[in-house]
């Protein structure tokens, strides 16, 4: 496809074209809500260095992350898990457009997963939309206080538990996730994305 070859070498002017895969609805969210593939395709060569890697992308929304990543790593596998499923189905249509055959989407809450299936994390914050505010997708879910402690609580439980090595990029995060034992191996735009590593 046209955009993917564009994608090789103009990353940044791609991703408007990216978006507009999407039906508008969906683009009008990409500035706040979706991954951009500069970062898409770094946060990849970090967590899907070695082949065969599993990533999960914690919050998937329209799956922009999975996708871009998908492309960027064929030897590496990416999966989304999100709760809305009018997202989930968006996901599914731009992965069938771009013939991608690296990434999956599962319907549901990240506490239902069980982390031992997946070697490395991706988390674009997406439990920030639980606090007074802030920008939501939509009104389709429940959002509290309440629920964005229990979230990162459950994920910081989740990630001590993973092996060392296990690798977690975070986007837009206030690392109340992260847990002591993963060391900042680096950081870029101006510290907003981040790369872990477990000791």
């Amino acid at each position: 496809m046209q955009l993917l070859e564009k994608m090789k070498e103009k990353w940044e002017t791609a991703d408007d074209r990216f978006n507009r895969l999407y039906p508008f609805s969906i683009q009008i969210l990409a500035r706040k809500h979706w991954t951009p593939l500069p970062v898409a395709r770094k946060a990849a060569n970090f967590l899907a260095a070695e082949n065969n890697a599993r990533i999960l992308d914690i919050g998937s929304g329209v799956g922009k992350f999975c996708l871009a990543a998908a492309y960027t790593k064929p030897n590496a596998f990416f999966y989304g898990v999100e709760q809305r499923k009018s997202l989930i189905a968006e996901a599914e249509i731009v992965k069938k457009t771009l013939k991608l055959n690296n990434t999956s989407f599962i319907h549901g809450n990240f506490t239902q997963l069980d982390f031992r299936n997946y070697d490395h994390f991706y988390f674009f914050n997406s439990f920030y939309e639980n606090l007074i505010g802030t920008n939501k997708i939509d009104d389709t879910i429940e959002y509290s206080r309440e629920l964005y402690n229990y979230y990162n609580r459950y994920l910081f439980t989740q990630l001590e538990q993973k092996p060392a090595g296990t690798k977690l990029v975070t986007y837009h995060s206030l690392e109340d996730e992260v847990p002591e034992g993963y060391r900042l191996a680096n950081s870029e735009a101006d510290n907003l994305l981040k790369y872990w590593i477990k000791d």
